[in-house]
């Protein structure tokens, strides 16, 4: 190993906090935006197909927060441990971590889509399909599953790839990724009139291309962390270290999965299939702006874990404060746009030509003022969950993560909708973020005040 590769890990240590922040979440943000946005232009692309086409891909959100959940168990626990040990210098470690994220993703992966393709139907039914929606969910779905594991292990290798030294190469490889995802998708969905199954087919191909270049990459012994072939073997140790780590966005996305899916019962019962169109059109107008917050989140990852190795507490907190406000700037900016342009924003997705898509912009454009009133706030608990998953605090960072999913959205949906009618699914939404929020600030205020008492930090 170079001395130029140990030194891209090392500089975590040493330089500017700014500096550092930028150079990590900014290739994250760009990327993450960049997924985003093929999203929203996937979501144009099968909302054009018809409402119900919408409604219909945006029931299998549950299957993809599981399959999220997964991967995310792997990747996010991986890229943590990876970076404490790169922190302490412990260079075998951070490889044999790799190793053990390459295993993990083949086996969960493999075994997700199997137990998926099986089981398919009834689960779509369960999570809310109706005779309007069953078939596109399916069609959608069924192609998606195909290519789990691959989705699986580029986004694992991506995360340790970015927290080794190289945000920038990562960033590239999702750009890569859209590209592909936008240059097909349109071919196969109204060239090759394959519909839903083209969008799908799309999203898999470029995942499977972008793995390989990630697998070519890590084959190669030229940085600090690389595939070797002794490290390939399950450490039961190291597992449970990854897992302790990665299970606040294991359950955050597991939990996800359940709320769709009462959300979705809910929106049934107290409204119908429309409303789980506008539910979908709002989570991708949505997740634009989560994904920045997001990648401020894990721009910082990296810079807290390393300094957490390294025992380097001042910089943990700065890192912290410049990650926070940056994410409340976007989370602010988001809850505006939302709120002011709500119809325009729906009139992208759906082209009002039939009377089935008048009236779903008339329901999101309702929804998307209530949802988004208070997403300004979100970045607190975001953030706050990430930073203590960071420094190794995986309890209080799994606590964060389910206070918004489980803790307050569950009771809240069993309350308000028979009250409130389908406004009051709608509403669950905010004020299980702001209740959130105030958490985090508490858990934050008190972690803040007892490492000052310790006088780790200044």
């Amino acid at each position: 190993m170079s001395v130029a590769h140990e030194e891209r890990a090392l500089i975590l240590g040493h330089a500017p906090i700014p500096k550092l922040i930028w150079k990590f979440s900014l290739p994250a943000i760009a990327a993450m935006v960049a997924s985003s946005l093929y999203n929203i232009v996937a979501g144009i692309f099968i909302g054009h197909l018809g409402a119900y086409n919408i409604s219909g891909v945006g029931l299998t959100a549950p299957f993809m927060n599981l399959a999220a959940a997964f991967g995310s168990l792997v990747g996010v626990g991986a890229s943590v441990v990876c970076s404490i040990a790169l922190g302490e210098k412990n260079y075998e470690k951070a490889r044999r971590v790799l190793g053990n994220l390459v295993v993990l993703n083949l086996i969960m992966g493999i075994a997700f889509s199997v137990v998926g393709l099986i089981f398919l139907d009834p689960i779509l039914i369960f999570f809310g399909a109706s005779d309007n929606t069953l078939q596109p969910a399916h069609d959608y779905m069924r192609i998606i599953l195909y290519g789990n594991v691959f989705a699986h292990m580029y986004l694992g290798l991506n995360s340790v790839l970015r927290v080794i030294g190289y945000p920038v190469t990562a960033m590239m490889l999702t750009f890569i990724s859209v590209i592909i995802n936008i240059i097909l998708a349109p071919i196969f969905i109204y060239g090759l009139e394959l519909g839903v199954q083209g969008a799908a087919l799309a999203t898999v191909l470029s995942e499977i291309a972008c793995c390989a270049i990630l697998v070519a990459i890590f084959l190669k012994r030229n940085k600090t962390v690389y595939i070797e072939k002794d490290k390939l073997s399950p450490t039961p140790a190291l597992i449970r270290h990854m897992f302790a780590i990665g299970a606040p966005n294991f359950f955050t996305n597991a939990a996800a999965c359940f709320i769709v899916v009462l959300q979705n019962f809910n929106l049934l019962k107290y409204g119908n299939d429309l409303y789980i169109g506008a539910f979908s059109i709002i989570n991708r107008v949505a997740i634009f702006f989560f994904m920045i917050i997001l990648g401020f989140s894990q721009g910082m990852q990296p810079i807290v874990a390393y300094n957490y190795g390294a025992k380097q507490y001042d910089r943990i907190w700065k890192a912290f404060k410049m990650t926070l406000i940056c994410a409340l700037c976007a989370t602010t900016l988001g809850t505006v746009v939302c709120e002011v342009f709500p119809t325009e924003i729906t009139s992208i997705f759906v082209e009002g030509q039939s009377i089935l898509d008048r009236e779903l912009i008339d329901v999101t454009t309702q929804a998307f003022r209530i949802v988004m009133s208070t997403f300004w706030i979100i970045a607190t608990q975001v953030v706050g969950s990430n930073f203590f998953a960071s420094m190794n605090q995986p309890g209080k960072s799994l606590f964060l993560s389910l206070t918004r999913q489980v803790i307050f959205i569950i009771p809240l949906l069993l309350v308000l909708p028979p009250i409130l009618g389908v406004n009051g699914v709608w509403f669950t939404i905010p004020i299980s973020d702001a209740a959130a929020a105030t958490l985090a600030i508490v858990l934050l205020l008190r972690e803040w005040n007892k490492q000052k008492s310790l006088h780790v930090i200044q």
